[in-house]
């Protein structure tokens, strides 16, 4: 797990320790208030596209070639331009990405903390 971003679900109460939290969902996570979720900001432009979440559908044995769509959808101009600021803030302090998938492990998240990860040590 990255020093700089982390999860967290967005059903899950917010940490002491989250500092910046971003929602990376396309949709609002059902259920939820704003006030209960208490982020910072809504990043949807780095959520996969709709087609991608429904084919995906959080199904495991799709997970390697979701990881890999997705991927290619964050190589986008619009998407590198929305995690820019987010590699950078996470560059300077603690960032918490939020989501609302049951599956931490084979959530979009995922995806998105292992690209900053590698854009943050890489820049080292």
């Amino acid at each position: 797990m990255s020093a700089r971003v982390s999860l967290r679900r967005a059903y899950d109460a917010p940490g002491r320790q989250d500092g910046y939290r971003i929602l990376v969902d396309r949709v609002w996570p059902r259920g939820v208030t704003r006030e209960a979720l208490r982020v910072d900001e809504w990043s949807r432009d780095v959520a996969p596209s709709t087609e991608l979440r429904r084919w995906y559908g959080h199904r495991p044995e799709r997970w390697d070639e979701f990881r890999e769509r997705y991927r290619a959808e964050l190589a986008s101009d619009a998407a590198r331009a929305a995690l820019g600021p987010i590699e950078q803030r996470a560059r300077h302090r603690r960032v918490t990405l939020v989501f609302g998938a049951r599956d931490r492990a084979h959530s979009q998240a995922e995806v998105l903390r292992e690209l900053l990860d590698e854009r943050i040590s890489t820049a080292r």
